[in-house]
């Protein structure tokens, strides 16, 4: 798989193509945007989702991530364990994705929109000029642009409206997140 900055270089865009993720749920594996075959410690199928968790080797910032697959919501949530000294004021991150199920393997795109979430505190809007800029390169189609931009805006709204307490929002929509791992 050819990398996507190399991909956005040839063209000549200044941002890469959406980030595409498999995880290959028979195999135990995650094969990452950059190409590369990682193991999965765990993967859990629930009716809402689906849960991964797994090492990042070779990252100088961060260590261990665990997350959801929401496809109902169009969100992948994220904790991250970070290396010391590059720990931040993040309990949750939210990328925005079109989400693909099956039986053996599932897949994402992301669309450019995050958000970093603190717990009782804030959440932030992240890559709002990425996303602009792969609107304009048409990286994303109309369509998936304005839904994109609409979970991205609900996201963040009822984040604040459960005092930015992400398993209360979530509860409130019958989605019980587990984090076996612990890892943020």
């Amino acid at each position: 798989m050819t990398s996507q900055r190399k991909i956005a270089e040839e063209l000549g865009l200044p941002i890469h193509p959406p980030k595409i993720e498999i995880f290959d749920l028979a195999g135990g594996t995650n094969t990452d945007p950059k190409g590369h075959v990682r193991h999965v410690d765990h993967y859990r199928l629930t009716s809402f989702g689906l849960y991964l968790a797994r090492s990042i080797p070779g990252h100088a910032k961060l260590r261990y991530v665990e997350s959801w697959l929401l496809p109902e919501l169009g969100l992948r949530v994220s904790k991250w364990q970070f290396a010391p000294g590059h720990e931040l004021d993040q309990d949750y991150y939210l990328d925005v994705a079109g989400i693909t199920t099956g039986a053996d393997q599932w897949s994402t795109v992301d669309y450019y929109l995050d958000s970093s979430v603190s717990a009782g505190k804030h959440a932030t809007l992240l890559d709002i000029d990425d996303f602009v800029i792969a609107t304009q390169a048409n990286l994303l189609d109309a369509e998936t642009s304005q839904r994109a931009l609409e979970i991205a805006y609900s996201t963040v709204d009822s984040l604040a409206r459960h005092g930015y307490e992400l398993n209360e929002w979530l509860l409130n929509k019958g989605i019980e997140l587990s984090w076996p791992h612990q890892s943020a």
